[in-house]
């Protein structure tokens, strides 16, 4: 948890960037993705031992605050790049959590959650649901982010992650494109290009959350893959130029990041906003 401490303070040395706490998200916005009973139980501490050995962490008030201000944080970044272009939570990228339980770190799925509440919130203005592509470049698949939105033709859900690496059993993401260990940049950047080429094939997305895990960093203690700084600048810009050039709103997620070295962590998710400064383009 001390990364993102460490991060808050890399990031408000940049010029350009607005910091605002996170809000809270509210009870129904958990309810978008998550099972009624699931919430109240994590709300009210009623999780059991094997849930939270399963999460990664006890339960405590402070977690159920972190967990919902996360959450919170992707629906607010999603609300400001839609009238600025771009805009990040500098935490979120919850992605192994389903609706009905927590897992590998995850209590409340902030994607999920943060993509049917924009469709809400952007109802008004469209007249419909808007379409939302779901983009995890987390080394570790989208699993729970998957098993939510199965069969919801609104949300595209595209993974691209190690596909021997965790969860070992896959959900199935409408675009999953699993890597083999040890890939460097130059296989990853093309594996990504052709994936992100293919969902424009099937997918029309007005909006997009991007998860920008620090985890594929090849000094990564959980990650087994092994781009470099630069390679993850260019990951980066990949997507970033993929939505500026189609005038995309993009809210940017941190999502996982283990490194030997915290600092490594830590520069690849600073590395990450510096490098969307500027990307305001609605």
């Amino acid at each position: 948890m001390s990364k993102y401490g460490l991060l808050r303070q890399s990031v408000k040395e940049f010029e350009s960037v607005s910091l605002e706490q996170a809000p809270e998200a509210s009870i129904e916005e958990l309810l978008m993705a998550h099972d009624e009973e699931y919430v109240f139980r994590v709300i009210n501490g009623q999780l059991s031992p094997s849930e939270q050995r399963e999460i990664g962490f006890p339960w405590t008030t402070q977690m159920v605050e972190r967990s919902r201000r996360s959450a919170g944080a992707t629906i607010a970044a999603c609300r400001t790049a839609w009238s600025e272009g771009v805009s990040a939570n500098l935490a979120g990228g919850t992605h192994h959590a389903y609706a009905n339980k927590g897992s590998g770190f995850c209590v409340f799925n902030d994607s999920a959650i943060a993509a049917r509440a924009s469709q809400k919130y952007l109802m008004p203005v469209l007249g419909r649901k808007a379409r939302v592509s779901i983009i995890d470049l987390d080394v570790h698949q989208g699993n729970g982010t998957a098993s939510i939105l199965d069969g919801d033709n609104s949300i595209f859900t595209l993974s691209v992650h190690g596909e021997k690496n965790f969860p070992f059993r896959k959900e199935k993401s409408d675009l999953d494109i699993g890597l083999a260990d040890g890939i460097g940049d130059d296989a990853y950047l093309y594996a990504l290009e052709r994936a992100i080429l293919e969902m424009t094939q099937l997918f029309d997305p007005e909006l997009i959350i991007y998860l920008a895990g620090a985890d594929p960093h090849e000094g990564d203690r959980l990650g087994r893959l092994a781009l470099t700084f630069e390679g993850l600048k260019q990951r980066d810009l990949v997507v970033l130029n993929f939505a500026a050039n189609n005038k995309i709103p993009l809210a940017i997620t941190m999502a996982g990041g283990y490194g030997k070295r915290i600092e490594d962590t830590v520069q690849v998710h600073s590395q990450t906003i510096k490098t969307a400064i500027g990307y305001a383009w609605i």
